[in-house]
């Protein structure tokens, strides 16, 4: 007898499920990668729980993307003026073919990362390429379009790339109110299921408690707000988005504190940070072009096994590329932290950032390419 439903056990949700047609999409090439990809590149050089994957942490967002769907589209959870925004919700078919097309462009919103995930994929890519843009050529390509054209009923990749991305990812799409606070369940900067998600799994397999919190009793509290008035009087903003009722408060503060927190202690770590300059070092020098292909056929090749097989090659070879670089993470030889930027230099104003100051001796006394000064990207995430 063929199983329609499926379960996955999870450590952070228990058990996941999907259907017969959903795990066509899970078995698909490009989803499957990510069982090869780590959620924290090489964070577990120092947490060494750290060797979760992105094909669990996808899983997850597809479930509390789900959940949190469930929620807001609930009848007792709308308002009048919400149906009227939103007419899927009234149409039963309409409803559950979006709720698919959720499931699906959270199943895949990862889909084109890079080998060890962030690490300087701004530098490994050709310009104007990123792993959200990866992402959109993977959902639209020819391994992926016969799996959409099968589902019943078909998807679209056009929505599920919108779904998948959000608006600001994507600013050349047309996005339709509706297609706005969906993507919003999965990419949202505030409620994001894929933020929810990365918390939680991330401090699970670290073994740091600081991204905990209450995400059942935050998810149940969020609602779809309707979209605020702006600026001039009368005007209407054109864009609606989740909010929290006021019982969700405290679930809604303490999801803010753990990002912080995990920011902090985990994700901004200086040592795992130094560890992405020696991998982005190493894989500059060992790439041929000096960047990944953007290729589907060819990318989908990469996988993190892949480049530590070939770090522990180039670590033990002198005369392979990138070996001093690859040397430095397989025998733990990284760079060390010379200075750290702290709110006290910022008041002293003294109109030239410190590091640079500290930039030219210490060039002299360990030579220019031990040198670096590390900024923080300004886009967070994981």
């Amino acid at each position: 007898m063929i199983k329609n439903i499926h379960e996955i056990r999870d450590p952070i949700h228990v058990f996941i499920k999907l259907d017969s047609q959903e795990r066509q999409v899970l078995g698909s090439q490009p989803v499957q990668r990510l069982r090869h990809i780590n959620q924290l590149a090489l964070t577990y050089l120092l947490y060494p729980g750290a060797t979760h994957k992105r094909f669990e942490h996808s899983l997850g967002v597809m479930e509390l993307a789900s959940r949190i769907f469930d929620v807001v589209t609930n009848p007792e959870h709308l308002s009048d003026n919400i149906r009227d925004l939103f007419p899927q919700i009234n149409d039963p078919d309409k409803c559950k073919y979006w709720r698919r097309i959720l499931r699906m462009a959270a199943l895949c919103h990862d889909i084109g990362h890079l080998p060890f995930s962030h690490a300087s994929e701004d530098e490994l890519l050709p310009n104007a390429w990123n792993h959200e843009k990866i992402t959109r050529e993977l959902i639209f390509s020819d391994q992926m379009q016969p799996i959409w054209d099968d589902l019943e009923p078909p998807l679209k990749p056009e929505h599920i790339v919108k779904l998948a991305l959000g608006k600001k990812e994507a600013p050349d799409l047309e996005f339709t109110d509706w297609e706005i606070m969906l993507a919003e369940i999965i990419v949202g900067d505030a409620f994001g299921a894929d933020r929810m998600d990365y918390l939680l799994r991330d401090s699970f397999h670290t073994g740091v408690a600081y991204g905990k919190f209450d995400h059942f009793r935050l998810i149940d509290s969020l609602r779809i707000l309707p979209p605020p008035a702006s600026g001039k009087e009368g005007e209407i903003s054109n864009e609606p988005s989740l909010g929290v009722e006021s019982g969700g408060m405290h679930s809604a503060e303490a999801l803010l504190l753990a990002r912080y927190f995990m920011f902090s202690q985990v994700y901004f770590h200086p040592i795992r940070r130094i560890y992405d300059i020696h991998l982005k070092d190493f894989l500059l020098d060992w790439l041929e072009q000096g960047e990944f292909s953007t290729e589907p056929d060819e990318f989908l090749l990469f996988t993190d096994a892949e480049i530590t097989s070939a770090l522990r090659r180039a670590a033990s070879d002198a005369s392979q590329p990138g070996h001093k670089h690859a040397e430095r993470i397989i025998k733990r030889k990284h760079f060390k932290v010379v200075y750290e930027r702290n709110p006290d230099d910022i008041k002293k104003n003294i109109g030239v950032p410190v590091a640079s100051l500290l930039k030219e001796p210490n060039e002299k006394e360990f030579g220019k390419e031990k040198v670096r000064i590390d900024t923080l990207p300004a886009k967070g995430g994981t």
